[in-house]
């Protein structure tokens, strides 16, 4: 319990996770669309206000986790309920709680049907995002990652699109293989341990072939989540049929699950496998850019090419996560909140127009730059985010993802590079279509132009991509410390040599 600074005041983090799940309680009670609505829009939004307090009694010169909170649950199986936060985990924590608010009014009248339970099931997924990123006991953390599933799967099953049963199911059994591999990981490690105290499991000694296999386990259940290539293949379907709260949830916080776990747990757990194997798992980024990319560039359903991109987005996080440099992982770190914030605007972007049009395809979305000015302007700047424009919050994580990988690996960088010429490029020619089109625009003459409600759920992600972008020291300086830590204890331990020589 060393690595705990234990907080005695009021517990937040405890509040953070229980407040959303007796909140969503509330609303077994209490029914009626009004109320659901405007009740999850104030318990949401009292949950973001609280989750900055975080920040307040954050310290982030130390790599000790905080506001830690410790009780025993299952004595007999040395199970407990352990929180805390550190820099690797607490920008996940405010990104979680931050973006509900805007996802319930996304929902405001675009949900018609089971208004009560569509906002009780993003209540419930509030609970399992924030648990997730603040367990520090394997039990916990697994409750949390498999809680994920029940909420996320009835939002795309019941309201979901054409195509709802096919993306639910295989949301499904995609995220429950990955946690069967997972669920193997913790009980192998608690028969070589003795405890599921997750900080007590790092950096021991395990013999190379165990950390290999419990590596692998890891791996499989995180690349899956992530979805890394090749395993994305439920990703695009999921995204596509999803409400667009659901797409904005699965883009922004679920898919960072994955890389999450693998900082959290195959670094500072399997080391040794880490270093081995990390090259291999470059080149598998490398992929998953590149193929993101090339997909996206062919879709013309605006969900599909967003969805796809997010294929590519998260190869530049896990290529920054596996240089095992301060540069990558820093930016592997800052681009999991980037990917977050521009993403989802995104697909919030698109669930406007499809409000509008009742279609998702660009031809029937050309030219609507004249009628909706305020649209447009908010979706091009969401649009030069994603291809990391010089002056957005993607830029300066993409830089240094970029920089740490050309200090260790030139032709792995160089391989990188077509990656973010794709993002352009998809990017601009979705814009080119809706802002102006062509000479045969459909007529676009009955859209209205966003009303007070949707400015107000776009501004802050635009707030977020220029505060980044511009200023992101304050961001980098919450996680410094810890990335350092986290590097300098896999390197004191397997020698930097060996990084060194494996990279190359």
């Amino acid at each position: 319990m060393n690595s705990l600074i234990i907080h005695n005041g009021f517990p937040l983090l405890s509040f953070l996770i229980f407040f959303p799940l007796g909140a969503a309680f509330v609303l077994f009670f209490y029914g009626g669309e009004k109320f659901a609505r405007y009740w999850a829009l104030t318990v949401t939004t009292i949950e973001a206000a609280v989750s900055l307090l975080l920040l307040r009694g954050f310290d982030p010169a130390t790599v000790k986790f905080q506001f830690a909170e410790v009780h025993p649950w299952i004595p007999r199986f040395h199970i407990n309920y352990i929180l805390g936060v550190d820099g690797i985990s607490i920008l996940l924590v405010l990104l979680s709680t931050l973006i509900m608010p805007f996802c319930v009014l996304a929902s405001w009248r675009s949900v018609k049907t089971r208004m009560t339970q569509f906002m009780f099931c993003l209540l419930i997924l509030q609970v399992a995002m924030v648990g997730l990123f603040v367990a520090l006991d394997f039990v916990l953390f697994w409750v949390f990652w498999e809680f994920m599933l029940i909420p996320m799967y009835l939002l795309i099953a019941v309201w979901g699109g054409p195509r709802k049963e096919y993306a639910s199911i295989k949301f499904f059994i995609y995220t429950l293989a990955g946690s069967v591999f997972l669920l193997v990981a913790i009980i192998a490690l608690y028969l070589k341990n003795g405890s599921f105290f997750i900080p007590d499991m790092m950096w021991q000694p395990y013999s190379t072939p165990f950390q290999l296999w419990v590596f692998l386990a890891f791996f499989l259940a995180f690349a899956i989540k992530v979805p890394m290539f090749p395993f994305h293949t439920w990703l695009p379907a999921a995204h596509v049929e999803a409400p667009t709260a659901g797409s904005v949830i699965l883009a922004s916080v679920l898919l960072k699950m994955g890389t999450y776990g693998m900082l959290r747990f195959c670094l500072p757990i399997t080391p040794a496998a880490t270093l081995m194997l990390a090259p291999y798992i470059l080149w598998l980024s490398i992929a998953g850019i590149i193929y993101g990319g090339f997909t996206a560039l062919a879709q013309h359903d605006m969900k599909k090419l967003v969805a796809y991109s997010s294929v590519g987005h998260m190869g530049f996080v896990t290529l920054g996560i596996f240089i095992l440099n301060s540069k990558g992982v820093e930016g592997a770190i800052l681009q999991m909140i980037n990917h977050g914030v521009t993403t989802g605007a995104l697909f919030l972007c698109v669930g406007m127009i499809y409000e509008r049009t009742h279609s998702r395809e660009l031809r029937l979305a050309t030219g609507v730059g004249k009628f909706m000015p305020w649209y447009v302007t908010f979706l091009a700047f969401f649009a030069l985010s994603s291809f990391a424009f010089p002056g957005t919050n993607s830029f300066i994580g993409e830089f240094l993802i970029l920089a740490g990988v050309f200090k260790e690996n030139i032709p792995l960088a160089l391989a990188a590079i077509p990656g973010a010429v794709l993002a352009a490029a998809y990017m601009l020619r979705m814009l080119q279509k809706i802002i102006w089109g062509g000479v045969d625009n459909p007529d676009q003459s009955y859209l209205s132009d966003l009303n007070f409600r949707e400015i107000i759920t776009l501004a802050p992600f635009l707030v977020f991509v220029f505060w980044i972008g511009l200023s992101p020291q304050p961001f980098l300086d919450l996680i410094h410390t810890s990335v350092l830590h986290l590097l300098e204890q896999l390197h004191g331990m397997n020698g930097a040599h060996v990084a060194a020589a494996l990279l190359k």
